[in-house]
């Protein structure tokens, strides 16, 4: 295994400030099925990490709030028997969820303004609708 955990852009985040936690896995099973301790818990403090630019690591944060605890991403895995498989499935959400948080925003939206047939199809369409309402109205005596 690696050093590092590469994200993008030259990005790595260093398995030294990873800490893992392993407990059974809950689920369906049979007799003696689960004696080893195959869920996986991958923490990592984002809050303090040095990995991260500061610039990337004030996006993440604030991308990541909802699943931040203390600062802390804390992700799962638990859908494979095995321990190893579940720690590389961390190790991959782990990944898929920093590098979304700190991919960089979509460009500014530049305003324009309707064309002249879009707001003809629009006033039309009101029209329309307009006269379809007036047509179930109560007949006035």
């Amino acid at each position: 295994m690696a050093d590092e955990i590469p994200l993008r852009g030259g990005v790595a985040i260093p398995r030294s400030e990873l800490s893992w936690r392993f407990s059974r896995s809950s689920g369906p099973g049979g007799q003696s099925v689960n004696t080893a301790d195959s869920r996986v818990e991958l923490r990592w403090d984002l809050a303090s990490s040095g990995a991260l630019p500061r610039v990337l690591r004030e996006r993440a944060l604030e991308r990541l709030a909802g699943r931040l605890v203390d600062g802390v991403l804390i992700v799962t895995a638990q859908e494979h028997r095995e321990q190893l498989r579940n720690r590389r499935a961390a190790e991959a959400r782990l990944v898929a969820l920093v590098t979304a948080a700190i991919a960089p925003g979509p460009p500014a939206r530049r305003p324009t303004r309707p064309s002249r047939g879009a707001v003809q199809r629009r006033l039309d369409a009101k029209r329309t609708r307009s006269v379809t309402k007036q047509l179930r109205a109560r007949p006035e005596h």
